[in-house]
């Protein structure tokens, strides 16, 4: 598909590195939170928690369609509030198939305890959510947040996880995104992965269409500005060059460096490189099987010999003051699509894609149309008779019956979230 859309340039990592971004898994539609800006439709809350079974056979589609080491999000709504033995299942499942478990959290009820307990099942990732859009009591401002973001690092401290952190860009924390990537820079290391997503017109939230100031290149220049270095975004690609940017920093002393600074470099090792497989969990044994690779490979050896020579170099003071000590930091820039502005090209190009029971499907498709998704019976297949989940009632039947969105009324919805209020939006507890 990349190549009949002429996106199969140099330094794409789709269809080179991986078939697909990353899969997101809902297994959930339920949240405690309720944010400014929300991906969940309005009868999201009126959705019972799928059947075990449904996501297991979810996963093992995942797997079918896209093979070992896939990226798969475990993901809501808020995934900690399924029971934790399903959950453990779930992660278990992933893992035994040799694909790569995130847990995608706000974080309030990922505890140690469970945080240890996924870890043990398999658990790969963590990435929490944490921005001014969730509303939380005592936290008016990104620096305020900080303390939070802190105590979810605390959390995953000694496990062997990778931890990331999402943060929803919008009208009003646009300025505060240097403040928030300093606090990163200053954990690289303890903090793998900042991903910053843009503000869209989709789902229940009552905060709709960004300003014209937000943009991927706007977002960019704010990050440059609290990485403290300018940072290239165009050498290593995700799928459409429209949906999202990614670059990776060196860090030592307290000091970014852009690892990626050299385009043609970044491609060719890319391209070189793209069936070692680096676990994010283990990076001085990633960085040990790079190190075999390359002594397999001498024709590389002059092009990585001056790289580094010439990366030593720029980050000399801050390598000796950290007696040599250096980790890495990226930055991911999502920038997805308004419900009623959906573009074809980017939907055929998508590498983050949604597992519904029709296997998986675009992303940002996914959440245009999310009631057509989630309101549909599900087809189970424990019997060779025909048999069906009712989502809204939580009941096994014999009928398939295609709902309506009027089908699910104020009281089946439960709480009421977002845009179906009267009233401005209260804080939630942390």
């Amino acid at each position: 598909m990349l190549d009949k859309l002429g996106l199969a340039r140099p330094g794409q990592q789709m269809g080179q590195r991986w078939p697909i971004g990353c899969v997101a898994l809902e297994i959930t539609q339920r949240c405690n939170l309720d944010c400014t800006l929300c991906y969940l439709s309005e009868n999201s809350e009126a959705v019972k928690d799928i059947p075990l079974d449904v996501v297991l056979a979810r996963v093992d589609r995942i797997y079918r369609s896209y093979g070992k080491n896939t990226d798969v999000q475990v993901t809501g709504g808020e995934p900690t509030l399924r029971k934790s033995d399903e959950l453990l299942a779930i992660v278990r499942r992933i893992h035994a198939l040799g694909m790569r478990a995130t847990l995608m959290t706000n974080g309030i009820c990922a505890t140690r305890a469970l945080l240890e307990e996924l870890v043990a099942a398999g658990l790969s990732d963590v990435a929490f959510h944490v921005d001014t859009t969730q509303q939380r009591r005592g936290y008016e401002t990104e620096a305020e947040l900080d303390t939070l973001r802190q105590r979810y690092l605390d959390r995953a401290a000694g496990l062997p996880l990778s931890v990331m952190f999402n943060t929803t860009v919008h009208d009003g924390n646009f300025d505060q995104i240097p403040s928030v990537v300093a606090f990163f820079r200053s954990r690289a290391g303890q903090v793998r992965t900042a991903s910053f997503q843009l503000q869209a017109d989709i789902g229940r939230g009552v905060r709709r269409r960004r300003g014209p100031g937000i943009t991927p290149d706007t977002a960019a220049v704010q990050i440059e500005q609290g990485a403290g270095t300018s940072i290239q975004f165009a050498a290593s690609l995700i799928g459409h060059p429209s949906c999202s940017r990614y670059s990776m920093c060196l860090a030592a002393n307290g000091n970014l460096y852009d690892a990626f600074d050299n385009l043609h470099f970044v491609s060719t090792m890319q391209k070189a490189t793209a069936a070692v497989v680096f676990d994010r969990t283990r990076p001085l044994a990633t960085a040990g099987r790079l190190a075999l690779w390359l002594g397999r490979h001498p024709i590389l050896w002059p092009r990585v010999i001056s790289w580094l020579l010439r990366k030593g170099w720029e980050m000399r003071k801050d390598l000796v003051a950290s007696r040599g000590h250096v980790r890495t930091l990226s930055f991911v820039i999502h920038n997805f699509m308004d419900g009623r502005r959906l573009e074809e090209d980017r939907i055929a190009a998508c590498a983050f894609k949604v597992v519904t029971d029709d296997g998986p499907v675009s992303m940002c498709l996914h959440n245009a149309r999310r009631d057509t998704f989630i309101l549909r019976p599900i087809r189970l297949h424990r019997t060779t008779l025909p048999l069906f989940w009712d989502p809204v009632r939580g009941v096994e039947t014999t009928e398939f019956i295609e709902p309506a969105r009027t089908d699910v009324d104020a009281s089946q919805r439960g709480r009421q979230k977002s845009r179906s209020r009267n009233k401005a939006p209260q804080p939630a507890n942390v």
